[in-house]
């Protein structure tokens, strides 16, 4: 099977300590709570009143117009690209992006559309990488349409785009006559721990979304947002694509529960996975990259211990983590706490004594 999640390893010993993702999150008590009381309608025909309510308050939290409930974060930067551009455009966006590395190959599936890879340190390129990326206008080279940036960037670690350099991106895009585009599927991370507000960070961007199956806790979704002619030309796509729901405002009560309790405390995420860094930068041969959210990126090898076993080895212990782009990643969210770190800490120093 190539493609089908494997089956849970039934000899595999239950998972204490989840830091394989901020998705991993459940639904808290009272969020359920939220979602049983949730009043209803039918989303595709517009008379869902939570749904339309989340899509109200994430237009204004971003500063946008309009915006659009979407069962996923993959469907609103599919049905985003398949707005901006037309078969044969050309996208820029960083190297190691979602819309390159984990979104299937759909936007050039779908859509026919040209990604071009930058390059740049930390998941992060650079506005002179992206003037020197630019062409003129000729028949013999894609149009250049869309540009686009992922806050905060996952590969990259994690790292929080900062606003000047957002600005400056936006200004060279205009300049050019492309469009901005920004993922936001750390978003509301990236603002938490910046102090700038979610409509300062997207401004000038045409459009921009949130998830809210990461660490916001919700089971599932994210709003994209944007003018009103753009998301009404989503609305086709969403159609299209099978995201038209029925009574979604169960699912959508989790967001605007999370939207009122789970933002400001992303922050116990961020101070979680300084602990963690601190911690294992203190074991011999270990090498953290020093984390600006709730992702810790390291590699064990110096310590003896290949990634992938020290991911076996946790594994065995109830922990999991992920190998990512060479690395591990630990990722902290609201089922994780302090005392659980502490404990991760000690089994790797303990799978490092051992080695």
């Amino acid at each position: 099977m190539l493609y089908t999640p494997p089956p849970v390893d039934p000899k595999a010993p239950p998972v204490r300590i989840n830091l394989l993702s901020d998705t991993q999150t459940k639904p808290t008590a009272a969020m359920r709570e939220a979602m049983a009381r949730a009043e209803v309608g039918d989303e595709q025909v517009g008379d869902d009143p939570t749904v339309n309510a989340l899509c109200e308050r994430v237009a204004d939290l971003l500063g946008k117009e309009a915006a659009v409930y979407m069962p996923s974060g993959t469907m609103c930067n599919v049905t985003a690209t398949l707005v901006h551009c037309r078969p044969g455009d050309e996208i820029l966006a960083h190297e190691t992006a979602h819309i390159i590395a984990r979104e299937g190959g759909a936007h050039a599936a779908i859509g026919g559309f040209q990604v071009t890879q930058l390059k740049g340190a930390d998941g992060q390129f650079t506005p002179d990488t992206l003037r020197r990326a630019l062409h003129p206008r000729t028949r013999y080279q894609p149009p250049q349409t869309v540009v686009t940036v992922e806050q905060t960037a996952n590969i990259g670690g994690g790292t929080i785009w900062k606003k000047a350099t957002l600005d400056e991106i936006v200004a060279i895009a205009k300049q050019h006559g492309l469009i901005t585009h920004m993922d936001g599927a750390r978003l509301l991370n990236a603002t938490v721990a910046s102090g700038i507000s979610p409509r300062d960070m997207t401004a000038g961007w045409d459009s921009a979304w949130i998830d809210f199956s990461k660490g916001l806790g919700a089971p599932i979704g994210g709003v994209l947002a944007g003018s009103r002619a753009f998301i009404d030309a989503v609305w086709q796509w969403k159609q299209r694509l099978g995201g038209s729901m029925r009574q979604a405002g169960i699912c959508a009560a989790a967001c605007i529960y999370a939207l009122d309790h789970h933002v400001d405390r992303l922050a116990d995420d961020h101070a979680n996975a300084r602990a963690l860094a601190r911690g294992l930068s203190q074991i011999s041969g270990i090498e953290v990259q020093e984390p600006e959210t709730n992702l810790v990126f390291f590699k064990p090898d110096g310590a003896g211990v290949a990634g992938d076993k020290m991911v076996a080895a946790l594994r065995q212990r109830g922990v999991t983590l992920a190998m990512m782009d060479g690395r591990i990643r630990a990722c902290t969210h609201l089922d994780v706490n302090a005392s659980q770190i502490e404990e991760t800490i000690g089994y790797v120093r303990e799978i490092v004594r051992g080695a």
